[in-house]
């Protein structure tokens, strides 16, 4: 393996896709990933907007790795009580994540991105503050390469962060995700998303049910408490809505992943290092969705790699304009975002209810069916607060969290 500029660790989307947008500006990437397989495990429930595939060049996706496509959600409150938003058009498209994975590095292959599958980074090689590249077991054995730039894409539990001296996601804001793929689901709407709320079946967030065909699913639910493995049966047994259509599918999949819900991390770069993706969290708080977040800031990463690769300075200075990007992009959304979780967080189940109803009651579907943008929430919010249904809604939500806060 000859020596390469940049080399990226994890070949999830946000690493494949800085890898790939590097080796286009012509340089040489080499990724490396513990798994023999780009994409296995999966962690992720696949859910993505169409209008963040479009910015990102990725849309249409071939037909083989999208499993349906979505024109809107039902929300269910935690008695059973519904409110429904549907588009004209789709809206958002559900993934087979493994295929998705490897289509991305796929295309990075393409550019010239190098690939070592079975190759577990250990460490960082840090040599009067910068690194210098990293130390990699390959074949049961330890390797010292050489390189430019690390970026790390390692996902939630990185575990370079502490070594490159940054912070790390906020542990308090981390929360436990199970998902699952189950079939036997009865009277499945194949192009609508259900959203089931409640603290009894997920505390602090909220579970999921994505279509895949006729009577197969992904389902899967966060919580801040309590096991999730627990709460997905509970859920499928007892949720008012979610156990008519749940309560005699079977479950065939599961798999078990954090989310990360506090925002991006303080500071994704250093002498030589940049972080993306939900490694630097870089991921809604509102929903949890990180994909299309993390490969506009992955994009981002690589643009600003390449000017440090011609400039042949790799210093915190230079790769500061990461960071400066970054923000010019996501910090008015997320500072929304995070407001709009805290408040979340802090209303009963008797406050989400008399949420949806008043959602139901005002028919603030026609004013959420305006929305275009479904990843920069904050703008979204601020756009739609023209209605005064919203700017009502938005009230109802503060009273509950000043409520709760008194």
């Amino acid at each position: 393996m000859s020596t390469p500029d940049v080399v990226v660790v994890g070949a999830g989307p946000c690493g494949s896709f800085a890898a790939a947008k590097l080796a286009r500006q012509g340089a040489k990437v080499t990724v490396f990933e513990e798994h023999g397989e780009i994409g296995v495990p999966s962690h992720c429930a696949g859910h993505l907007s169409i209008s963040g595939l479009k910015r990102l060049g990725l849309f249409p996706l071939p037909r083989a790795i999208v499993d349906s496509t979505i024109f809107g959600a039902t929300v269910y409150s935690p008695v059973g009580n519904a409110f429904t938003v549907r588009f004209a058009s789709p809206v958002t498209c559900a993934v087979n994540r493994t295929l998705f994975d490897q289509h991305i590095g796929r295309m990075a292959e393409s550019y010239g991105v190098c690939y070592s599958l079975k190759s577990r980074v250990q460490s960082l090689i840090i040599k009067e503050g910068s690194t210098k590249g990293l130390r990699v077991i390959r074949k049961n054995r330890m390797e010292a390469l050489q390189a430019k730039i690390v970026i790390d894409a390692e996902g939630v539990s990185s575990s370079l962060l502490g070594q490159a001296g940054l912070q790390k996601p906020e542990r308090g804001k981390i929360i436990n995700a199970v998902s699952a793929e189950v079939d036997g689901v009865i009277d499945l709407q194949t192009d609508m998303v259900d959203v089931f709320l409640g603290n009894e079946y997920a505390p602090g967030f909220y579970a999921w049910l994505i279509p895949k065909s006729e009577n197969a699913a992904r389902i899967g639910l966060a919580t801040r408490e309590n096991n999730p493995k627990e709460l997905l049966l509970r859920l499928m047994l007892k949720h008012p809505a979610a156990s008519a259509r749940l309560q005699r599918a079977r479950i065939i999949q599961t798999t078990f992943h954090p989310l990360t819900l506090g925002g991006p991390i303080p500071k994704p770069f250093s002498d030589g290092f940049l972080v993306v993706g939900d490694a630097a969290s870089q991921v809604k708080p509102t929903t949890g969705g990180g994909v299309i977040l993390g490969m506009t800031c992955a994009e981002i990463a690589a643009e600003v790699a390449s000017l440090s690769l011609q400039k042949h300075d790799f210093s915190a200075k230079s790769l500061s304009l990461y960071q400066k990007r970054c923000n010019r992009i996501l910090r008015f959304d997320m500072s929304i975002m995070l407001r709009i979780r805290k408040m979340l967080d802090a209303m009963s189940d008797r406050r989400i209810d008399g949420a949806i109803a008043f959602c139901e009651a005002l028919g603030v579907d026609r004013t959420l069916q305006k929305v275009k943008e479904l990843d920069f929430q904050g703008k979204s919010i601020l756009r739609s607060m023209k209605s005064p249904k919203m700017v009502a809604l938005l009230g109802y939500i503060l009273y509950s969290y000043l409520i709760a806060n008194t």
